[in-house]
């Protein structure tokens, strides 16, 4: 029996096979011996069968990385630490 992810890594790299009819895939991984989900999923082009048998855990990333880490209130306080922006038309000076 051929090792799924090694089957599931082929197809990626393979765009003939990326692109395939699902019946054409399905052929294919019968003659590969892939597994029931692998082949089920083809058909199907639902991943149940294959989380199920890889034992799929749902990840989450943690929110802090989906967000820009603060919000300006409006208020000025997060521009503090920064020094005054120049004047138009004035150069700015040496930090």
């Amino acid at each position: 029996m051929a090792d799924t992810l090694e089957l599931l890594e082929m197809i990626g790299r393979t765009a003939s096979l990326r692109r395939a009819p699902p019946r054409e895939l399905v052929e294919l991984l019968r003659h590969m011996e892939a597994t029931e989900a692998l082949k089920a999923a083809a058909a199907s082009g639902d991943d149940a069968p294959l989380c199920e048998e890889l034992g799929h855990k749902p990840m989450h990333s943690p929110q802090s990385t989906q967000t820009h880490g603060y919000e300006d209130d409006g208020s000025g306080q997060d521009q503090a630490d920064l020094p005054p922006a120049p004047e138009p038309g004035q150069p700015s000076q040496p930090g």
